[in-house]
């Protein structure tokens, strides 16, 4: 039997609580993740017989007419979107009151545990993980959609097919509830919705955004890729979105003295405070990268940070990508998943409110 809305309130500190509920066709299995909006699990499609992510969002949101026709909406032009570094949805809809999106379940590090395992990454493999995410950017703008969180825990690294393709990125978690609650009045005057690290100087001040924030939370996570850290590093967050809107990035360079210091320049055009001034797509920023790194787009033995073990060691059983056990120390990422509060140490419990920028979140 389906559950109520009061039955997935009931259970937010418990991860076991729905395992073995059965939700519009999806049996629960275990938790994968949670966070402020929603707790996301590894469910089984009865009807299709394989192993989805499933979302479910806070109960409240159902209840608010406006919220729920733009995630309907919202959801369609995501699941139109066929792309290979895209992960797919296969369903989103409403049942007794709960809304939810069923999408590819993907088993594996996500960037955010690489980068904490290996600290900054190869020249090259950050720029082809680079490539990967501006590709399902570009391509999700397209369509007129934003994703507005561009993090590394919303990116899955999995493995890849062959030597000149060693990794398979996906981007996951689109910003559809994100997007709703700010045209919905569910945040509060001076709270917004997004990672503090990686948010665009436009979304701090209100402003109506487009793709150029998704390039520049991008940059700041290829930024991230390379040095170890995203550009602006603060200890208030009142001092980090200050730093987002007005202070100049520093050199990427002064980090990493084996790129060229033509990658400078480019660091900060894509993370211009004027979204203008930014490079027209996200590919073009990447692309101009890679030209001043001198990197070509076939892999490279890198002699630079990041090297001391294989990049994808992943166990990766979603289709059409190879599996291999999980590396020593590897966290199962979870499609649309929030982190937990810390690695290795209980989910955070959610608010059920729409929640503010967190700091590394």
């Amino acid at each position: 039997m389906d559950p109520s809305p009061d039955d997935v309130s009931r259970y937010p500190n418990r991860p076991s609580g729905l395992t073995g509920t059965e939700i519009a066709g999806y049996r629960v299995e275990r938790e994968l993740g949670r966070g402020g909006m929603a707790v996301v699990y590894c469910a089984k499609d009865l009807r299709l017989d394989r192993t989805v992510a499933l979302k479910l969002l806070a109960p409240g949101l159902a209840r608010n007419d406006t919220f729920r026709r733009r995630f309907t909406h919202e959801s369609r032009v995501a699941a139109a979107i066929e792309h290979p570094h895209i992960v797919p949805i296969f369903e989103a809809g409403e049942t007794d009151g709960v809304l939810y999106i069923a999408m590819r379940y993907v088993s594996g590090l996500d960037l955010r545990a690489l980068l904490d395992r290996d600290g900054p990454l190869p020249v090259a493999a950050a720029l082809r993980i680079a490539a990967q995410l501006a590709s399902a950017l570009d391509a999700a703008h397209e369509h007129n959609l934003v994703h507005r969180d561009v993090k590394p825990g919303n990116v899955l690294v999995a493995k890849g097919v062959d030597s000149d393709h060693p990794e398979h990125v996906y981007l996951t978690d689109f910003g559809l509830t994100k997007k709703s609650l700010s045209l919905t009045g569910f945040t509060t005057v001076g709270e917004f919705v997004g990672t503090l690290d990686y948010v665009a100087p436009e979304q701090i001040s209100g402003r109506p955004v487009d793709g150029r924030c998704d390039l520049y939370s991008l940059a700041c996570v290829v930024h991230e890729t390379l040095t170890g850290a995203p550009p602006f590093q603060r200890d208030e967050d009142i001092a980090l979105l200050w730093a987002h809107q007005y202070d100049q990035p520093p050199a990427l360079t002064a980090k990493r003295p084996d790129i060229a210091p033509d990658a400078d320049a480019v660091m900060a055009k894509a993370l211009a405070k004027v979204p203008e001034d930014r490079y027209d797509s996200c590919l073009e920023f990447v692309s101009a990268l890679r030209a001043a790194t001198r990197v070509r787009p076939r892999p490279a033995q890198d002699s630079g940070p990041g090297t001391t073990r294989p990049l994808t060691q992943v166990d990766a059983r979603a289709p059409a990508v190879p599996a291999v056990a999980d590396a020593p120390g590897a966290r199962e990422a979870a499609v649309g998943a929030e982190r937990p509060g810390s690695p290795g140490g209980p989910p955070e419990p959610p608010s059920w409110a729409a929640p503010v920028f967190r700091k590394g979140a």
